[in-house]
């Protein structure tokens, strides 16, 4: 059986990236990241407050996020939450001399200094992490991300990032949540 027909049609997931854009252009990218199974490694959304509180894993993944554009010199960091079983936030590609917005399709070769590497390596640490100290932690496998296309949409998704933990109780994956 020729393999490359092996699994044509199976067990692959369509990518929801925009086939013409490049990943690596300067640019603000909201982005979404779960737990395996949506499990609530995280942390906790107390109830009373609405306030996120992490776990030792939670930490780590806030710490980690935190020091992206310490790997990432190019990448600026905007809105951010944590919750029990994902998280969001919004960052910047700003490269000196980059072009805004390139409309250009991905090539096969390197996959640095993008939105990918970037994610990527963002999951290695938090997970190398988790291994290392041998605490119960996964992701999903890939991420949600959507390019911001303009001010009014950026100001809309940092009020939804930050408003998130207040609607955690009405979450259909919180496992004490009132569904509503």
């Amino acid at each position: 059986m020729d393999e490359t027909l092996k699994f044509a049609g199976k067990y692959r997931i369509p990518s929801a990236r925009l086939v013409e854009y490049d990943y690596g252009s300067n640019g603000l990218y909201f982005i979404t990241i779960c737990t395996k199974d949506r499990a609530t490694f995280l942390g906790q959304i107390d109830p009373d407050t609405a306030l996120f509180q992490p776990s030792s894993i939670g930490q780590v993944a806030m710490d980690c996020w935190a020091a992206i554009p310490t790997f990432s010199p190019f990448v600026e960091l905007d809105a951010f939450q944590l919750m029990p079983n994902h998280l969001h936030g919004v960052l910047r590609i700003n490269k000196p001399g980059g072009s805004q917005i390139i409309c250009q399709p991905n090539r096969f070769g390197s996959q640095s200094q993008n939105l990918a590497s970037i994610i990527r390596g963002y999951k290695s640490a938090v997970t190398k992490h988790a291994t290392m100290n041998q605490l119960a932690f996964g992701w999903q496998p890939s991420f949600y991300e959507r390019v911001v296309r303009n001010q009014d949409e950026l100001i809309r998704i940092q009020r939804y990032i930050e408003n998130n933990p207040a609607q955690w109780a009405n979450d259909k994956h919180n496992p004490v949540g009132i569904f509503m």
